[in-house]
């Protein structure tokens, strides 16, 4: 399910409302995903936060890397060399959506100075601030806006071959009612559509 903000971090991001940026997303569990972060009006969204929610809890944060595909410390060093007097602002602008770096700019996340100017406790921070964002969720959009749910029917509680229930005979169980959560790329259609598969071959069978 999408992510709400608290006000005051939703205010700071709203204008990045439709900015969609690769990411991984980590839960406190350990739990990881490598997809794009969407921003929206309501907070943030896109399949890396469709896909941790199913393991996040409430009160708890998520840490969102914004360049997963660059080592940030690395890149600003080699620019800073080849273009020293280049201004930050735009030398990740080679890297982020602009609005994005502008909007971080705006809240003093990002200095105004060139890569000359940018010494190594201020190039520091800002590594940690792109790559291990760390926001704590308001909560969730809810079952509205939900792609799978979680919880149902323990599958030990039924023939992994027929879907019957062990303690009820004659009792199916198929898809979503059951404890079943797969990923995003139609994991749930197909569990969806193989258990009643498997329950209709053993009604057939009788």
């Amino acid at each position: 399910m999408p992510f709400t903000l608290h006000k005051p971090l939703l205010e700071q991001l709203q204008v990045l409302s439709g900015v969609s940026v690769p990411s991984t997303i980590t839960a406190e569990n350990g739990t990881l995903f490598r997809e794009n972060l969407l921003f929206t009006h309501r907070g943030l969204s896109g399949p890396a936060v469709l896909q941790i929610s199913s393991y996040w809890q409430p009160g708890e944060f998520v840490t969102v890397n914004l360049l997963p595909d660059c080592d940030l410390d690395d890149f600003l060093n080699e620019q800073r060399s080849a273009h020293p007097n280049q201004s930050l602002k735009n030398t990740l602008a080679m890297q982020l959506p602009k609005r994005l770096v502008e909007c971080l700019q705006q809240l003093g996340q990002i200095p105004d100075v060139t890569l000359k100017q940018l010494n190594v406790r201020d190039q520091q921070t800002l590594v940690e601030t792109l790559t291990a964002w760390r926001v704590q969720p308001n909560g969730t959009e809810g079952y509205r806006t939900a792609e799978v749910t979680l919880g149902g029917v323990d599958t030990n509680e039924l023939s992994s071959r027929t879907m019957e229930a062990r303690k009820a005979p004659g009792l199916y169980f198929i898809g979503e009612v059951m404890d079943v959560t797969g990923w995003l790329g139609g994991y749930n259609f197909q569990w969806a559509w193989s258990s009643a598969w498997a329950c209709a071959q053993a009604l057939v069978e009788g």
